[in-house]
């Protein structure tokens, strides 16, 4: 099955992959940015913004790892008859570009990977999972008694704007979640998951961590040169995990220099 995208502009191919709970248009406004002409002083880009399968609006399945997002990317890099593209993943979806772009390296002509190394990370998500998996929509008829049901479990009022996008009217009266979030929470430990030790990618890669954001420490730049040899690793600063909204302007920045080179 072919995976759901909003593609924006045209010019040189350029695919952006969300994270763990996310989905394509958590990446619109960065992507018009990253589209237009006449803020990247070049031809632009056209942007694909995917939804991974058992997000957003693409496909629910009820098999989950990081091999099937690589196979499901890659077909649908072969229906759009894309041979060749600048691929950006933060977290879950950074993970999903280090394997494709260990698989089929000669498809990406350059890789940027968003606040996640290559390690294995422990599972961390399951406030937020049980969080969402108490939602009735059989009570719950608002996205404000949803934030107050959330709020019960998750503090932080940005992690739950982020989670109430996902938020839609199934029909006339009744809420539902786009996520597939049983299959989410069965394979959640898929997510922490390692890159595998031999896929790595020669191409050029840049790799952003957030100043505030714990999830790529000094210690994992030897690993991350191990799978990409050419990886330049910058820090954006004052922000966290969700770096790209927390501090646009320098993700953009930084992104756009890297391009350049």
């Amino acid at each position: 099955m072919l995976l759901h995208s909003n593609i924006i502009g045209d010019g040189t191919p350029f695919i952006i992959l969300h994270g763990f709970f996310g989905m394509g248009d958590n990446w619109k406004t960065l992507g018009k940015r990253f589209s237009d002409p006449g803020n990247t002083g070049r031809d632009g880009f056209q942007v694909h913004l995917i939804d991974l399968r058992n997000h957003g609006r693409s496909f629910h399945s009820d098999d989950f790892n990081y091999n099937l997002m690589v196979e499901d990317l890659n077909e649908y890099c072969n229906y759009y008859k894309i041979e060749k593209f600048v691929l950006l993943g933060h977290s879950m979806g950074g993970k999903t570009a280090m394997f494709f772009a260990g698989t089929y390296q000669e498809k990406v002509s350059k890789l940027i990977v968003a606040d996640i190394a290559p390690k294995e990370y422990p599972q961390h998500h399951q406030d937020i999972l049980k969080a969402l998996s108490v939602l009735d929509f059989s009570e719950i008829k608002t996205r404000k008694e949803a934030d107050e049901a959330l709020s019960v479990d998750i503090i932080n009022l940005g992690v739950r704007q982020f989670l109430l996008k996902n938020i839609y009217w199934k029909e006339k009266g009744e809420l539902a979640l786009r996520m597939n979030l049983p299959v989410l929470i069965k394979h959640n430990e898929e997510i922490g998951k390692s890159l595998s030790e031999e896929l790595i990618y020669n191409g050029d890669t840049l790799f952003l961590r957030g100043s505030e954001s714990g999830y790529i420490v000094a210690g994992d730049e030897i690993l991350i040169r191990k799978h990409f040899p050419k990886a330049i690793i910058e820090t954006i600063s004052n922000a966290g995990h969700w770096l790209h909204s927390e501090n646009p302007t320098e993700f953009y920045q930084y992104v756009m220099n890297f391009l350049s080179l």
